[in-house]
């Protein structure tokens, strides 16, 4: 195996991060306080920042920041201020989402590594020429990919390709989720999200609303966690070549645990063919948290055996069950050992549970502090247990105790083998070389001159021993050699004192890794001064997207100025029909793509007559290099694209694309800092059924029992379906060929705002149209005639009030905004 592999661990505190440090992480990656997707995670402040950047250089660990989140017009400049901090105190890279910030640090850091982090939905290798178009070093690839698609893109890109091995799983595709966002104003993408994904749900038949799931399996939603040590293996030789651990929200011990076991894996796996992972390291992984573990789609696992359907969090290791409830104490039998301080959880047939801390074991009628496997045991009872409850174990004292020790026990703390070389001359200053494997050396005189001895004087073991005090040092001595002149004499502190500056030295010089000439930000300002755009007309136009051709009958091809088709099927002589009325043509490509689907697509585009068509509408940065490189055809950028600021915009009009519709999380006002600071034409969405979740994923799977998505093309569950949750609120569910898009529960509906957000700028206010029927042109006929000034703001008010008594209705973010 390749031993440039790396380990790469995460830390969401400065204790997590010395967890990750000291058991064995070759890098980890880490957030500040600023722009980061884990805000609720302690993270890092300025100094610690520094510091964390100071003790991991030292120890050969690289550290790579979250910047992983969008950022509008606003943020920009605070953002390039503080990755100039970033810059200059040595950071080996950064995680970025947002392509114009990327663009920028590429412009003005050219030497300081950008990867794309998981929330840029790289799901292809042409998503990864994209961002290797765009200068980015290294791409976090989407979790949804098997070892053969992470292969095919190894085999036909040049980035480095780092991808999750260990941890929480995100049902959506990272970056397609606004669940939270829709419900809570919370977003995923701004480093916010709530996990509304870990609540229960139930699925759905529309046709009555009737529940057709086991109401037992109600967590529809929450995967398990993923667990690949015994596979790492078949994950390098795919390609990966930085293995990540997820968990910046999880506890320092965690971060040790798990650490500790994948860098005894890969160890072992760089001269071995198999592993060396024992029973024992097994359980201790389960122990530390676990929501049931999967291989993952990277190795295959799909549909059930994907989502922890019976509980969101941690399960724990199964170790007895109730056998008795007497008034104060309950029996347990047990099939794992107990400690006091543990914490258990009884868990009812019912699905009901009670957690506790065990602070009190009896045995035999006598207090102990331990319970083996196969006793029978008496612990104070907790409240609403029953008898033949399962008892779980969710913390292990002694495991978190081995685990802090290994970080905070300067015994276990790993240390850096040094070289030194001392010469002690009479009447000449002491010389010292010290130097490390990596380059590092230092050369250091005493400003005393060595003296002949009188009545003692130095021998090369006193010498040696002074030189081997590194004590709290990150090092230990690996060769010292020793040049002393016979009858030599000079006071051991002076020698302790030149070794302590020598040790400082080399410190010194192993944080300044990448020797980088400090940044100023004076020229930041200039670089990110934006073009007003003063030629912009008001337009006033509507653009219609369909999703099925069912739907091509029902519209007014006379009351719309842009249409989208979003189907393959029969579009060549729907594409004809809506030429012959004047208007602008779209072809939508797949919100997901697949290494596969490109030549797929290709073949369904030959088939097309391009003299009738006005572009392509991509949703990924894949799908657009794909068409850029292949296609002369105008691009529009959907939402998918996640624009949130006009240095993307510019960016991707750079790049070659003509139009984009911007993101469904922006507010009015800063939709109108993008309209009027860009040159390609903008477009909204103003109506329609969002997609809140994009996933792999189908929940119908639960009842057709899929290992694959091999027969999704033709399954009769793809519609008609949907999840519900706690509060009545039914989410629809259609599956594509290869993801399901999993839509909100009412509909965006902003008819009487039209003007308001026309005035901010934008082109094109879009009706998307996915289950929809009779209400078709109704609703497009009320949207094209008040944007055009032919129908009053009372008809507007009437039409919306008879609308929602059908239908609730949102108005998404445009006057709220998100977190």
């Amino acid at each position: 195996m390749n031993r440039n592999i790396e380990l790469l661990a995460p830390a969401g505190s400065t204790e997590a991060f010395y967890a990750a440090v000291e058991n064995g992480a070759d890098a980890i990656y880490l957030g500040g306080k600023l722009f980061n997707a884990r805000k609720y995670a302690s993270n890092f402040d300025y100094k610690e920042l520094k510091e964390a950047l100071e003790y991991a250089h030292i120890k050969n660990v690289k550290v790579y920041v979250t910047v992983n989140i969008l950022l509008d017009n606003s943020e920009m400049e605070e953002a390039l201020d503080y990755i100039s901090y970033l810059y200059n105190i040595d950071v080996d890279g950064i995680i970025v989402q947002d392509l114009g910030l990327a663009v920028a640090v590429k412009d003005l850091f050219p030497d300081l590594e950008v990867h794309g982090s998981t929330q840029m939905t790289t799901v292809n290798y042409m998503g990864v020429k994209f961002l290797e178009d765009f200068g980015f070093n290294r791409v976090v690839l989407a979790r949804e990919l098997s070892t053969n698609e992470i292969n095919f893109i190894k085999n036909n890109t040049e980035m480095e390709l780092e991808g999750f091995i260990h941890g929480a799983l995100c049902v959506s595709f990272s970056g397609q989720c606004l669940l939270s966002s829709i419900i809570g104003g919370r977003s995923g993408n701004r480093g916010r999200c709530a996990q509304p994904c870990r609540m229960p749900y139930s699925l759905v038949d529309l046709k009555d609303n009737k529940i057709i799931n086991n109401l037992k399996e109600k967590y529809l939603l929450s995967p398990k966690d993923l667990n690949t040590i015994d596979y790492l293996d078949e994950i390098v030789k795919a390609g990966i070549s930085s293995l990540k651990i997820e968990g910046r929200m999880k506890r320092p011990e965690y971060v040790a645990v798990i650490t500790n076991k994948y860098r005894k894996a890969l160890d072992y796996l760089f001269y071995n063919s198999r592993s060396n992972i024992t029973e024992k390291d097994r359980k201790e992984i389960l122990q530390i948290f676990n929501r049931d573990f999967t291989k993952g789609y990277i190795l295959g696992h799909y549909g059930d055996s994907i989502i922890s359907l019976n509980k969101p969090s941690n399960k724990g290791v199964y170790i007895g069950d109730v056998t008795n409830i007497d008034k104060n104490l309950v029996d347990i039998y047990l099939k794992e050992p107990l400690n006091k301080g543990d914490g258990i959880v009884f868990i009812n047939e019912d699905g009901s549970e009670t957690g506790t801390i065990v602070d009190i074991i009896y045995y035999k009628g006598k207090k102990v502090d331990y319970g083996k496997k196969g006793q029978k045991i008496k612990i104070k009872k907790p409240k609403n247990i029953k008898c033949d409850s399962k008892v779980f174990k969710t913390s292990d004292v002694d495991l978190l105790k081995k685990a802090k020790d290994s970080y905070v026990n300067e015994e276990n703390k790993i240390k850096i083998p040094i070289n030194m070389a001392v010469k002690l001359s009479i009447n000449q200053p002491i010389q010292l070389y010290i130097w490390d494997n990596d380059g590092n050396y230092v050369n250091l005189e005493s400003e005393k001159l060595v003296e002949i001895g009188r009545n003692v004087t130095l021998n090369e073991d006193k010498v040696k021993r002074q030189l081997c005090k590194l004590g709290n040092t990150p090092y230990y001595p690996n060769d010292i050699e020793i040049q002393l002149e016979e009858g030599s004499m000079i006071s051991l502190s002076i020698l302790n004192k030149l070794r302590r500056r020598g040790i400082k030295e080399l410190n010194e010089k192993r944080c300044n890794k990448h020797k980088r000439i400090q940044i100023k930000n004076d020229n930041l300002r200039n670089y990110l001064k934006l073009e007003k755009n003063n030629k912009r007309k008001k337009s006033n136009k509507i653009s219609v997207k369909i999703d099925k051709p069912e739907q091509f009958k029902l519209i007014d091809l006379n009351k719309l100025d842009r249409l989208y088709f979003s189907y393959f099927e029969g579009v060549a002589d729907h594409i004809k029909e809506a030429k012959k009325h004047g208007k602008e043509i779209y072809l939508n490509t797949e919100k997901i793509m697949y290494n596969s689907d490109f030549s797929k697509l290709e073949k369904k585009l030959k088939k097309i007559d391009f003299s009738s068509l006005n572009g392509i509408s991509v949703s990924n940065g894949g799908a657009l290099k794909f068409i850029k490189d292949r296609f002369n055809l105008n691009i529009h950028c959907d939402f998918g694209m996640n624009i949130f600021n006009s240095y993307t915009a510019n960016a991707l009009k750079k790049y070659g694309v003509n139009s984009l519709t911007l993101s469904p999380e922006l507010k009015l006002n800063q939709i109108k800092g993008i309209c009027d600071t860009i040159k390609l034409e903008s477009e909204v969405i103003g109506y329609g059924y969002l997609p809140v979740m994009i996933t792999k994923y189908c929940p119908l799977t639960l009842l057709k029992k899929c290992k694959s998505d091999n027969n999704c093309v033709d399954c009769k569950f793809k519609t008609g379906y949907g999840i519900v949750d706690r509060k009545g609120k039914i989410f629809e569910i259609t599956r594509r060929e290869n993801y399901t898009i999993i839509y909100n529960s009412y509909p965006l509906m902003v008819l009487e705002h039209l003007y308001e957000i026309f005035d901010k700028g934008v082109d094109f206010i879009r009706l998307d149209f996915t289950s929809e029927k009779e209400k078709i042109g109704d609703i497009q006929k009320i949207y094209f005639e008040y944007a055009k000034g032919k129908t009053t703001f009372d008809e507007v008010n009437n039409f919306i009030k008879s609308f929602k008594k059908e239908n609730n209705i949102t108005k998404g973010h445009y006057f709220r905004g998100v977190l």
